[in-house]
């Protein structure tokens, strides 16, 4: 059987996915593997780990950790990152079960948004490899928000550890959500995002598939009177960011909505020999008719 890996930080989320699938007996207790990430970003992240591994030991599950030393200033980017390699290396065949949830979705959108990612921002939390149980369908409980996630909590006398940078405005996501929780919305509210989250997940995946059968070879050309055509209405516009996002995301470029906006400018407008500065100081140079990513 394909392994399951539960991403256990040790918060009340996480615990609860935890205890949830045990219970469930859907999965053998040999199939299960309790999996924590100590990012070296809090001087006592050691305990989290310790309670964790305590806990997967409790429910009889092999428990796997893995560590770094991130430090106290590291972005919330590089922790994500740095978490998933581990993950991710644990066994390449397994799937990695995440407790994102309703609130979480709702966050995600948010930030995105803030961040100007586009039409693209509402399908967030689409990682291949990563299953979210309280978000996908014919799970343990669809959807799952942090109100039944306390209630479950408080049902099962479950313990849990509480992360203090959770409290901190630090993170945008903290931000967000000290936001949203002075604006909180109703759970008729949350489903109608969530249900806008399934439907434009399937269309990016639809939409990546066509875009990724357009996309020139790994560093091959780019005509840039392609990029002209496709100017001459908005639904081509559109499709040239597009292109151009999955490209630059492919090379390992990320690049907002905005910049990708200026890049597509450049190659409609620079002259023969003029480059163009991506994130990261990635130099893109044009000749008359084409460029390389």
């Amino acid at each position: 059987m394909t392994k399951k890996i539960l991403a256990v930080s040790g918060g009340v989320d996480s615990m609860v996915m935890l205890d949830m699938i045990y219970c469930s007996r859907k999965y053998a207790s040999g199939d299960i593997i309790v999996a924590h990430f100590d990012h070296g970003i809090r001087t006592n992240s050691k305990l989290d780990a310790e309670f964790v591994q305590r806990k997967a030991e409790e429910y009889g599950l092999e428990f796997r950790l893995g560590k770094a030393e991130l430090g106290t200033k590291a972005s919330e980017a590089a922790a994500r990152m740095a978490r998933y390699n581990f993950l991710d290396n644990i066994d390449p065949f397994a799937t990695v079960f995440t407790a994102h949830h309703l609130d979480d979705l709702i966050e995600t959108v948010a930030i995105n948004f803030v961040r100007g990612t586009g039409w693209r921002g509402l399908s967030g939390l689409d990682r291949a490899g990563v299953y979210r149980p309280f978000l996908e369908s014919n799970t343990l409980y669809e959807p799952m928000d942090k109100t039944a996630i306390m209630e479950y909590t408080a049902k099962r006398n479950l313990e849990f550890r509480e992360d203090q940078t959770n409290s901190s405005d630090e993170y945008l996501r903290n931000r967000i959500r000290h936001r949203m929780n002075n604006l909180p919305l109703s759970f008729e509210q949350k489903l109608q995002v969530y249900e806008l989250w399934k439907k434009q997940k399937n269309l990016k995946n639809e939409i990546d598939q066509v875009i990724a059968e357009l996309l020139p070879e790994k560093g091959g050309t780019w005509e840039r009177e392609w990029f002209k055509e496709l100017d001459k209405n908005e639904l081509g516009k559109k499709v040239a960011l597009e292109l151009l996002r999955a490209g630059t995301v492919r090379v390992g470029i990320s690049a907002t909505r905005p910049q990708l906006e200026d890049f597509r400018q450049a190659i409609l407008s620079y002259g023969s020999g003029k480059m163009f500065n991506l994130p990261n100081d990635n130099l893109i140079k044009f000749t008359k008719t084409s460029f390389k990513l």
